[in-house]
Order: structure tokens, then C-alpha cells, then sequence
């Protein structure tokens, strides 16, 4: 049984790191209303350039001309897999959500026998990649949202993704991020980048209404994806900050009260154990006193 002594030194280890926690959950909960913000007012716009794009790329698919992002490479044979997990962790298990969907990805493309490349977007995920896929790897990027996630930052990242397509080198490329539902919920999410996701109900260009385009179609879709690429990886990195803070948020609550409960029991079994020594003091005394 532990001295006394070291039930005071554990007891005071236990309440520093619920201050800790304490505070980390504070500052997660300030981060997370304008991250929470970020990423609900980048949603509609994000889903609205998706929404045009659809309908305009359901006439021009299968066009002569049509701009690559959107008719492909006509292959399926090399993937490229865009990680995007945190810098940091202490955020329960929402780095190891993104990071176990991507491996399963990685997993069911090469047990199909395809080519994989791993771009990694941020710290968490790229030492995992780099543990489980290190051949794999091509590319990471870590130094980002230091104050809060810009769009040049997005815009880094979806140039050289539009640059390693250019130069053949993906086929297909699918972005694997958290996105944001609430506090305690994130939803890992798997969304294809390119080719660009022609809508079913838009393929094949049989939309009742039909418009003139000036310039062409095929001259706005050109202009317009590379910009939809670099406006879908912001929106998921924004959706990713929402939910780094908010899952660190739950993390360090459910850390705080478990450090409650810890310091509670530690303080009954301390006081059972003080209680036990004073008694048995007391009987020695006694004892002592009745022989004499």
C-alpha cells in the first residue's frame, strides 16, 4: 500500500493535470465558435460552385474539347489520396478516424491493383503515412492555420495538386477530411476532387433547358474548376478546424471529469488509510498504557 506521502503527490499530480485539461478545454471552446463559423459560412457557396458546375459539366461531359479535370485522363489506374488531419492531437480519436479511413482507401485500391500516391496535410497524417506507406508519400504540407486556416494556404495545396495532375501524374484524386456536424460529432468523409463528379441526373447533357454560354462551356469549365478544386480543399480544411476543436473540446471535458472522479477516489482511499494509521496509533497508545 502506498505511504501517505505518495498519495499527496499523486493527489496533487491528478488536480495539475485537470487544470490543465481545464484550460485546453476553455481554449478549444473559444476556437471552436469561429472555426464552427468558418466552416458553416463556407458551405453555401462551396455547395452552390458544386451544384453550377454539375449542371454545366452534364452538358459538356463527353464533348470533344472538354477540359481535362472534367473528362479525366480516360484511366483509373493511379490514385492520389489527400490526407487531412491536425497539426495536433489531445483531440480524442478524430485524427485516427481520418487516418483509419485512409488506410482502409490505400488498402482497397492497391488490393485492386492500382497506383497510390499519398499527399498528407498535416503533421498527424503524414507521420501516420509515413509509419504505414513511406513509399507511398509524395508530398506533405504542415505548416498552416497557425492563427486560423486562409485561403492561400487552401490554394498551396490545390496548386500542386493541379500540377501533379497536368503533368500525368494521378488519374484520380480523393480528399479524405472530418467534416464538421457538432461539438461530438464529425462525420470522415471521402470525396472525390478529380475528375470532377458529374451529377447522374446531369450526365449526358438531356437537361430539359438549354443555354448559350459566352465564352463556351468548355471555356468556363477550364477557368472555373481549378478554382472549384481550390475552393473545395479550403471548405474541407475549414470543416477539419471546426472538428480538431470541437472533438479536442469533448476530449478535454471527459479528461477533466475523469480527473474529478480520479482525485476523488484517491482522496477516500487516502483518508481510509489516515483514518486506519490514527486508529492503530491509538490502540498502540492504549495498549502501551494498560501494561504500565
Amino acid at each position: 500500500m502506498p505511504s501517505l506521502k505518495e498519495f499527496r503527490v499523486r493527489i496533487e499530480s491528478v488536480q495539475s493535470t485537470k487544470k490543465i485539461t481545464s484550460a485546453m478545454k476553455m481554449v478549444a471552446a473559444s476556437k471552436l465558435r469561429r472555426a464552427q463559423e468558418g466552416a458553416e459560412a463556407a458551405r453555401p457557396y462551396a455547395e452552390r460552385m458544386e451544384r453550377m458546375l454539375g449542371n454545366l459539366a452534364g452538358a459538356a461531359a463527353g464533348r470533344a474539347g472538354a477540359p481535362l479535370m472534367l473528362a479525366g485522363t480516360g484511366k483509373d489506374d493511379t490514385h492520389l489520396v489527400v490526407v487531412m488531419t491536425a497539426n495536433r492531437g489531445l483531440a480524442g480519436g478524430f485524427n485516427s478516424n481520418i487516418i483509419r479511413s485512409a488506410r482502409g482507401l490505400v488498402r482497397e485500391l492497391l488490393d485492386r491493383g492500382k497506383t497510390v500516391k499519398i499527399l498528407a496535410v498535416g503533421r498527424k497524417g503524414r507521420d501516420a503515412m509515413r509509419r504505414d506507406f513511406r513509399e507511398l508519400l509524395v508530398g506533405e504540407y504542415t505548416e498552416f492555420g497557425r492563427k486560423r486556416v486562409a485561403f492561400n494556404e487552401a490554394n498551396d495545396v490545390a496548386s500542386k495538386i493541379t500540377a501533379m495532375f497536368e503533368a500525368g501524374e494521378f488519374d484520380v484524386a480523393t480528399l479524405v477530411y472530418a467534416r464538421f456536424k457538432s461539438a461530438v460529432s464529425q462525420i470522415v468523409t471521402r470525396q472525390q476532387i478529380i475528375p470532377f463528379p458529374v451529377p447522374e441526373a446531369s450526365a449526358g447533357g438531356d437537361a430539359k433547358v438549354v443555354y448559350d454560354y459566352e465564352p463556351s462551356d468548355n471555356e468556363i469549365l477550364g477557368s472555373l474548376l481549378p478554382r472549384n478544386l481550390a475552393i473545395q480543399v479550403f471548405r474541407a480544411m475549414l470543416e477539419n478546424a471546426a472538428s480538431f476543436f470541437g472533438s479536442q473540446m469533448a476530449a478535454m471535458d471527459n479528461a477533466t471529469r475523469n480527473a474529478g472522479e480520479m482525485i476523488n477516489k484517491l482522496k477516500l482511499t487516502y483518508n481510509r488509510q489516515r483514518q486506519a494509521m490514527i486508529t492503530k496509533e491509538l490502540i498502540e497508545i492504549i495498549s502501551g498504557a494498560e501494561a504500565i
